[in-house]
């Protein structure tokens, strides 16, 4: 009898030594597999839904304001045409998103945010990182935004190293599209603290070559049940997701 006690708790301490820890859960867009991406109505349902952290995109308009939006061009998700980054902002405000929504101001993110979950702002546009630092500083200043509560990323690997140059601490997250190892020498060029790379990129021999550098691993966009099971599997620290329910 005292033989399997013992073998039992030797066999529940060696699981409990190779458990890992779960991912933070970070909503794509918001929330995007319930409401129109990038848009006041999917952060806010990413945050009902318990995300760790909220994924946005940003572009830097004519006047020099930041608005929240994945793509150059509107014709995909609006009733307009042309490129985000010819308009101005009192025109922009006259553009409906699909479902009757409005393109937010970056502001109007942090505002419904509250510093209640982190923020990872992807800086689509060209001359975002200028702009983007100094609302970051008004609200952690002003706003009793925790620096922790940001990070800033890119696949435009020259718009993070402005990032750097304005802002020397915020933690900064280096995006890739193909094989994730090859982001490692620029990650640690700009003292990164994650690589997020696109999840059918990313298997355990890679994943441990970016944990043994150092990184964190956010992986990207994992919708299907079995392709979060892998990626927990694997390890990673965060899976960006269209569904956050489904990573819980």
């Amino acid at each position: 009898m005292l033989k399997r006690i013992t073998l039992a708790f030797i066999c529940f301490t060696l699981a409990s030594c190779h458990m890992k820890e779960e991912p933070l859960v970070i909503g794509h867009r918001g929330a995007m597999g319930h409401e129109t991406e990038n848009t006041i109505s999917s952060i806010q349902k990413a945050m009902d839904l318990g995300v760790d952290m909220i994924e946005i995109d940003v572009f830097k308009i004519k006047g020099g304001e930041i608005v929240v939006f994945h793509d150059d061009k509107l014709d995909r998700l609006t009733n307009a045409p042309g490129s985000i980054e010819d308009y101005y902002i009192v025109d922009l405000r006259k553009v409906i998103v699909d479902g009757g929504h409005k393109i937010p101001m970056l502001q109007e993110v942090l505002k419904t945010i509250d510093n209640k979950v982190a923020l990872n702002i992807e800086l689509k546009g060209a001359g975002t990182a200028d702009r983007v630092n100094h609302i970051m500083n008004y609200y952690i200043e002003n706003k009793n935004w925790s620096p922790d509560n940001f990070i800033i990323s890119s696949f435009n690997w020259d718009e993070l190293k402005e990032m750097r140059k304005h802002n020397p601490t915020v933690a900064i997250a280096v995006l890739a599209e193909e094989d994730p190892v090859e982001a490692i020498p620029m990650a640690k060029e700009l003292n990164a603290v994650a690589i997020n790379p696109y999840f059918k990129k990313l298997d355990e021999q890679k994943a441990d070559e970016i944990h043994d550098a150092g990184f964190k691993i956010y992986t990207w966009t994992v919708n299907e049940p079995a392709d979060i099971e892998a990626m927990k599997n694997i390890g990673v620290d965060g899976i960006i997701t269209n569904f956050p329910e489904r990573v819980n």
